[in-house]
């Protein structure tokens, strides 16, 4: 777990911005859920045989003996929200959320034990346009946050009986060929057999090239569908690629599972993931609603960004840097900050009372396009000298310090 220093939160905070534009777009609504949750809540929704439930959550008793755990993911939390205050009565629900989640995980770049994830959840939607929409929505989302070299991997993971039918398939062509398996597939050859399929080791890669497909077991109507949101897509100009071993990993997913993929930080890493999970509201006790999602790590995204050559740092700069020094200058400069900022400008005041010089270094460095310099004699002809700290701006030097109308039409043009 690692603090967030102001430098990550500015772009955490243009993460979080772009995406609240999006989804007001979109007309999905926020909402928030506790860190905490019973722990019971995410081993009947993610599944006692996933790894996040076996072995990468923070589980303990209260001091009621009840168990709780630190929330591994949204999408849980959002549904037994939904059912216990009534909202899927309302009718289908366009959902987003935000904050932190924790997996007791080996902490590598992006992923760390408490990391942040923004996530959308459609709750009431059963149509494949349904999910060509979820997807669009992120695709355009990560687009316009700059990211490049994306790639969208699309499967389908059936029906709940298309799954069971591939899973005995798979199970029994695996037992045969155990001793070919890496350990970590051994052990979930019993527990949950899917998850071999996004295995990394070369060897069960090797072995699985020659393994059963889900795609053979699917029934006409999961492969019609599946083709309905190929078709979405394509009419949209998403392009994507087919994988048939992308399986996600938590046990509630039907029919779409996709992720966004970049290899922009070099070897290919999981930006966005998400899929179909039809019948889990109904397995957390309310009636059967179908639902989809998608969640992306905003370390991960963060990290991208700040590689990419769109990192918004000039876009997050102050509008207006305020340099002044003498009682009764600063007195002024707090005024003029304060009125600026209330018309809606970005103005970062120098309180360090330093020499002329050593504010404006500190000006340039913040990254602000002008710096507003009031010193004693501006003050005494009522002027303040506007100077450009990036070259490309021109300005008549001195303006009167009461035009504030002038002022704004500078800084914002």
């Amino acid at each position: 777990m690692v603090d967030l220093l102001p430098q990550d939160t500015l772009l955490f905070h243009h993460v979080e911005a772009r995406a609240r534009e999006h989804f007001h777009r979109a007309g999905v609504r926020e909402i928030r859920t506790p860190l905490l949750e019973s722990t019971q809540l995410f081993s009947r929704s993610i599944g006692d045989a996933t790894d996040v439930v076996g072995k990468e959550m923070y589980t303990f008793l209260d001091r009621s003996d009840r168990s709780c755990s630190l929330r591994p993911e949204g999408t849980a939390s959002v549904v037994r929200a939904a059912i216990q205050h009534g909202l899927l009565s309302q009718g289908p629900q366009r959902l987003w959320y935000g904050g932190p989640m924790f997996r007791y995980e080996r902490p590598q770049a992006g992923r760390l034990r408490q990391f942040h994830q923004i996530g959308l959840e459609f709750l009431g939607f059963a149509e494949a346009r349904s999910d060509v929409e979820v997807i669009a929505i992120a695709w355009d989302l990560l687009t316009d946050l700059g990211l490049c070299d994306l790639t969208l991997e699309l499967n389908t993971l059936g029906s709940p009986q298309d799954r069971e039918r591939y899973r005995s398939e798979l199970v029994a062509f695996l037992q045969g060929h155990r001793d070919q398996l890496d350990p970590d597939s051994q052990d979930r050859l019993s527990r949950n057999p899917l998850r071999i399929l996004d295995s990394k080791h070369p060897q069960t890669q090797a072995l699985l090239a020659d393994s059963p497909t889900l795609e053979a077991a699917l029934d006409p109507a999961s492969r019609d569908r599946f083709a309905h949101v190929q078709a979405g897509l394509q009419a949209l100009e998403i392009p994507f690629r087919l994988n048939p071993r992308l399986v996600r990993g938590l046990d509630y997913y039907s029919h779409t599972a996709f992720e966004i993929t970049s290899t922009q930080l070099g070897a290919q890493a999981t930006v966005c993931g998400g899929g179909r999970y039809d019948g889990l509201v109904e397995q957390l006790g309310g009636s059967a609603t179908p639902a989809i999602g998608w969640a992306l790590g905003l370390e991960r995204l963060v990290l991208l960004l700040a590689q990419a050559s769109s990192t918004p740092a000039t876009a997050l700069a102050p509008d207006l840097y305020v340099v002044n020094r003498g009682e009764a200058a600063q007195a002024e400069a707090l005024k003029l900050s304060r009125s600026l900022r209330q018309l809606g400008l970005h103005v970062e005041l120098d309180v360090g009372g330093s020499a002329f010089g050593k504010q404006l270094k500190r000006a340039d460095r913040c990254g602000a396009p002008w710096a507003a310099v009031l010193g004693e004699d501006e003050l005494a002809e009522r002027v303040l000298q506007l100077k450009p700290l990036r070259g490309q701006h021109q300005t008549d030097g001195n303006l009167p310090l009461d035009d504030i109308a002038r002022l704004v039409a500078i800084l914002r043009p």
